[in-house]
């Protein structure tokens, strides 16, 4: 199995289910008040909740800030080559 080289080290430091601060994120790809995914160093990463809020983005740092009540992380791995014909998004909810 071929392994990825990590570039920028994945950390997550959550605070009460409140606050989560969230290092080597690569990409936000989708955020509302329900749910945010972002595409991270080691997969995708799922962050489920209510009032949830990207407090701050520095995604050259590859650091999210995120405030609101969380109620689940979830990780997707992802392998470096994409099956032709399949979007990013189908092969996440599989």
């Amino acid at each position: 199995m071929e392994e990825r080289q990590v570039l920028k080290p994945h950390k997550i430091n959550m605070n009460n289910r409140k606050e989560a601060s969230i290092s080597g994120v690569k990409d936000v790809l989708s955020f509302d008040a329900k749910e945010i995914l972002l595409e991270t160093e080691l997969g995708m990463l799922m962050i489920k909740g209510d009032n949830l809020h990207v407090t701050k983005l520095t995604l050259d740092k590859g650091e999210v800030e995120v405030d609101g009540t969380i109620d689940s992380l979830q990780y997707s791995n992802m392998s470096g080559k994409q099956q032709e014909g399949e979007s990013f998004l189908s092969r996440l909810f599989k």
